[in-house]
């Protein structure tokens, strides 16, 4: 008989939690984006977290929350003002576990609590599928420069209204 998986657990953010995170953030840039970027866009990708302080008052300022497994943190995302998805990075040996839909569905529902009625995200090239697949609706290709190399991502949409009266259908 196989044995559960066991379910991710969330919780809020602490600043103890800051150097796990930036590790999370860097880990999941490394292995999970590859195909998408190339090794010179990822470390200036990974640099955002080298001035740890600065990534713990980023996450500190927003509403952050954490998925852990077991008690150890696998994964985290963050809410910038009501209607923005600022982060979600989930650690490689988490991915596909339902880590980040667990974190996406929270925000989603914080986000609504605060009165947005639509919520966007600058999705990286890698996640862009994975917000596809809820609803999130392409609205604008980007390209940002990070430490001195360019990065594409698309901004995307989703309506909460929509989502929330689906919700009430089923």
């Amino acid at each position: 008989m196989g044995q559960a998986m066991p379910r991710p657990a969330l919780r809020p953010f602490l600043p103890a939690d800051t150097a796990v995170l930036a590790a999370i953030f860097a880990a999941s840039v490394e292995e999970l984006t590859a195909e998408d970027y190339n090794e010179a866009q990822q470390q200036a990708w990974i640099a955002a977290v080298d001035d740890e302080a600065a990534f713990g008052q980023r996450l500190g300022e927003q509403l952050t929350l954490i998925a852990t497994l077991q008690s150890s943190p696998v994964g985290f995302a963050s809410l910038k003002g009501a209607d923005l998805i600022d982060l979600l990075y989930v650690h490689p040996n988490a991915a596909g576990q339902g880590v980040a839909s667990m974190l996406c569905d929270a925000l989603e529902k914080l986000a609504g609590a605060r009165g947005a009625k639509m919520l966007t995200v600058e999705a990286s090239d890698n996640a862009e599928p994975f917000f596809a697949k809820r609803g999130y609706i392409a609205t604008q290709r980007n390209t940002v420069t990070l430490n001195g190399e360019w990065l594409a991502n698309t901004t995307m949409q989703k309506n909460l209204a929509d989502a929330a009266a689906a919700g009430a259908k089923s």
